[in-house]
């Protein structure tokens, strides 16, 4: 199908919730394009059902944040499994060597983001070409921008939009600032959203939310081995680097 063209966002946000009958959902990573995102839907649809993948679940940290944004926003978050966690378990990620049969016993399934919207959109009795929002600006990265150029901030295929495709970051930050609504912990923790168990995520939480830390051994009980490795890594350019 041909590139659909808009005058803006505005103009975007306007014809989908045409096309939606006012309802869409929102993937909803609680950092702040995904904040931006909801926040441009409100002007524009009557219903937004926002969706939150977990890595891990039940972490608290995660849990508060979410918790917040519902009071501030006044709408339930639904919580489902984000496609990385079963592929994670399946390929045996920080797994001890006992958990590999049972993990293959479970015969996880492989599924996708537009599985996961279209679970919600089958429980909420929506229609299956209901639009979902998606946190995704041009200015990003280069390769935004250049996939927006060449297909456009709608793609009717996959039934997904980009509401402010046009925003650059201080775009973003004013209307954060503006609506007066926090950004999560994630940022004094990571610098960015949590969407990962490698160090960079591993080592704040560990240091910050033992708790939490505890939960994702439960999960992927070798997890210890990445800090380990960098830990290790960084000794050793230390003695041969003085």
């Amino acid at each position: 199908m041909a590139k659909i063209e808009f005058e803006n966002s505005e103009a975007l946000c306007g014809w989908v919730s045409e096309q939606s009958a006012g309802a869409c959902l929102l993937s909803f990573s609680a950092g702040k394009d995904s904040i931006g995102a909801w926040l441009r839907l409100r002007d524009h649809f009557s219903e937004i059902i926002p969706v939150y993948m977990y890595l891990v679940p039940d972490l608290e940290f995660v849990e508060r944040s979410l918790r917040y944004y519902e009071d501030w926003f006044g709408a339930h978050i639904v919580r489902l499994p984000h496609p990385s966690l079963y592929r994670w378990l399946k390929s045996f990620t920080f797994q001890a060597p006992e958990n590999c049969a049972v993990i293959e016993d479970f015969d996880l399934v492989d599924f996708d983001y537009d599985d996961v919207f279209n679970v919600v959109k089958a429980v909420y009795g929506l229609p299956e070409d209901t639009y979902t929002a998606v946190g995704v600006r041009a200015t990003d990265s280069l390769n935004r921008w250049s996939a927006i150029k060449q297909y456009g901030a709608v793609n009717v295929t996959r039934r997904s939009f980009y509401p402010t495709y046009d925003w650059r970051k201080d775009d973003l930050l004013d209307a954060i600032e503006q609506a007066g609504v926090k950004l999560p912990v994630d940022y004094n923790l990571f610098g960015r959203s949590f969407d990962g168990i490698d160090y960079r995520f591993l080592k704040p939480i560990r240091d910050h939310f033992p708790g939490d830390y505890e939960r994702i051994l439960e999960v992927f009980p070798m997890a210890e081995l990445e800090i380990k490795r960098v830990e290790y890594r960084e000794a050793y350019y230390a003695r041969h680097n003085p």
